[in-house]
């Protein structure tokens, strides 16, 4: 009979508690401790072992999967640990910057843990399905060392050694999908505002996203590459649509600071004579490296 790893779980926020049900569910000796200990309580009543001492959680398991609100209450927790984290591997799915992954896992290292740094895209109540989403990077041997667990959780994806890169992936996914939902729910304000029918505009638009999906490739490929063709047509064309379309929101006292900023940098690149290449050219401006 197949041995499940011993896992640790700090935090036992939403995400943390599922977690570590759902690592219970699937076999796994599950150590669990949280600030607040009363939150630990639905969980030993499924199984889990409950630590008194953050210290005594680490101590408990090989792998110790961090699980908290923000980087300051991994500072407080686990850096306060030192020694104890000496042998363990350590997975922090606290969503954090790049820079931070790279401190805690040099941290991790002068103390001879390993460190692996993820991100997670999906709800607590998908914890254990296909569509549970896991980026991980940073120490490889830490991370294959434990692929049984990942794979019990959901889909997973390793993108190196260097720990800042799930952090990357994970801010970058989430900054498309607030930039996606802001500009739809302005678009919604346009269209309540003429009087027509949002839900049926929004089925719609549902129906025609997966459209863009050749559309996103083209857009990397050409930013990788620094050559911009005209992909939704010549700035020039677009920077005549832009204006109409701010007039129209105008029209109807719907906010415009977004559109406007895109007519601006439009007119930016048009002026410095790329008025022939695309919306995709519109990317050197933005201040990149």
């Amino acid at each position: 009979m197949e041995t499940k790893t011993r896992v640790t779980v700090i935090g036992l926020g939403e995400m943390g508690s599922a977690i570590a049900k759902a690592l219970l569910d699937r076999g796994h000796s599950t150590t669990v401790w949280n600030r607040t200990a009363s939150k630990a309580d639905p969980l030993a009543a499924a199984g889990a072992e409950v630590a008194h001492t953050a210290a005594d959680a680490v101590a408990a398991s090989p792998l110790v999967i961090v699980c908290l609100l923000d980087s300051g209450a991994v500072d407080a927790v686990v850096g306060t640990l030192d020694a104890a984290v000496e042998g363990k591997v350590i997975v922090n799915v606290t969503s954090g910057s790049p820079a931070q992954a790279r401190s805690i896992a040099e941290w991790a290292r002068t103390r001879g843990a390993k460190y692996v740094d993820g991100g997670i895209l999906g709800d607590p109540s998908d914890v254990g399905r296909p569509n549970f989403l896991l980026s991980f990077s940073g120490d490889r041997d830490g991370f294959d060392a434990h692929h049984e667990v990942w794979e019990d959780l959901g889909t997973l994806t390793y993108y190196g050694e260097d720990a800042g890169l799930a952090s990357v992936e994970f801010l970058a996914q989430v900054a498309v999908g607030y930039e996606f939902l802001l500009g739809l729910l302005h678009t919604f304000a346009l269209v309540k505002a003429e009087g027509a029918d949002v839900e049926g505009f929004a089925d719609r638009v549902a129906g025609s996203v997966g459209g863009y999906v050749p559309l996103v490739q083209a857009f990397g490929t050409a930013v990788a590459s620094g050559e911009y063709g005209p992909d939704l047509g010549s700035l020039t064309v677009q920077a005549a649509l832009m204006d109409d379309l701010i007039s129209h929101r105008e029209s109807l006292g719907v906010d415009t600071l977004r559109m406007r900023e895109v007519k601006r940098l439009m007119d930016r690149r048009i002026a410095d004579g790329h008025g022939d290449e695309g919306f995709s050219s519109l990317f050197e401006l933005l201040g990149h490296a």
